[in-house]
């Protein structure tokens, strides 16, 4: 079965398309799927649709690595995280984890030392 017949990608998200930006893939549910399975402790955190970008959402595992996808619509990252039973969280209300800052502070840290 396909991601996008599983999660409704091409139901779920709206007519409306950003001009410079590609539509959410079964290969962008993917990615997310396997980062929540992979690590511990993920939150999704859903961005909105802007000009540039289509809804996208980032996943945040609790030592704070991250990744960011395209989603379609906010509706089918619902679906996703309830199906894997985690949090998600309308990023406009909530604001990104600390944890996540942390993290890319760490990294910005180890390159300036290689």
């Amino acid at each position: 079965m396909r991601w996008r017949d599983r999660y409704g990608i091409r139901r779920l998200r709206g007519r409306k398309i950003a001009k410079f930006d590609r539509e959410a893939t079964d290969a962008d549910i993917e990615a997310l799927i396997a980062f929540a399975r992979s690590r511990r402790g993920v939150e999704f955190y859903v961005e909105p649709e802007t000009f540039a970008t289509d809804t996208t959402a980032v996943a945040v595992a609790d030592d704070g690595e991250w990744t960011r996808r395209r989603v379609g619509s906010p509706a089918v990252i619902h679906k996703v995280a309830r199906d894997l039973a985690l949090p998600v969280y309308d990023v406009q209300l909530t604001g990104y984890p600390q944890r996540m800052r942390a993290y890319n502070e760490r990294r910005r840290k180890e390159e300036g030392n290689l």
